[in-house]
């Protein structure tokens, strides 16, 4: 447990799964007429954030992922594909990447490439395309994202490697289910739309 020095009389705490549990005179009360969802919230006097949290020696908090988000894989293995994810996501080349595996015997990524660097890297190597689809076929498309899969597996445990990855061939925007207004890709949305693409990587 640990208080916090910014915010007098609030305690903090990670429960066993490394929720953030948080009590203090800063936490609601509750949801306004949703009894259930308040007593899923509000336990005991703590406040379960929904956050998946570690605590240095000094006291600072690291988010590492929503509890919702975290993928227990077929083995009983906790991963959290944010980690994986914002690794894949430093790369110029991939805009945004989605991993799977919620019990799966392994880890799978739908990934969506940066369509201005990818057609640059395409031209430069006179890579033909006609259009987005095709560039995301292109084979020398493809290596180049494995290569940037292959070099963000190797700093993670083996449980948390990405065995096999697949591009998004569908230039999205805003308007389109899939992405947030920020061009995020929305975890659950992808996962249903994509589930084709999903099933042919297991």
């Amino acid at each position: 447990m640990c208080s916090s020095d910014l915010l007098p009389g609030v305690e903090l705490r990670l429960a066993d799964d490394g929720e953030l549990l948080c009590r203090g005179p800063i936490v609601m009360r509750g949801y306004r007429g949703q009894p259930e969802k308040t007593a899923e919230t509000l336990r005991g006097g703590w406040l379960y954030t929904g956050d998946i949290d570690t605590v240095d020696p000094d006291g600072y908090i690291r988010i590492k992922d929503r509890k919702k988000d975290v993928i227990i894989t077929a083995g009983g293995k906790n991963i959290t594909p944010s980690e994986i994810e914002n690794e894949l996501k430093f790369s110029p080349f991939i805009s945004d990447a989605v991993v799977v595996g919620d019990a799966r015997p392994y880890l799978t990524c739908l990934v969506m490439i940066d369509h201005e660097n990818v057609t640059k890297f395409a031209q430069d190597r006179q890579v033909p395309f006609t259009n987005y689809a095709s560039l995301c076929h292109a084979q020398e498309v493809v290596d180049l994202i494995g290569e940037i899969v292959e070099s963000v597996n190797a700093r993670f445990a083996r449980v948390e490697t990405v065995k096999k990855f697949r591009l998004i061939d569908q230039l999205l925007d805003p308007e389109d289910d899939e992405l947030t207004p920020t061009m995020k890709l929305k975890r659950k949305v992808v996962n249903e739309k994509y589930k084709d693409l999903i099933e042919e990587m297991y």
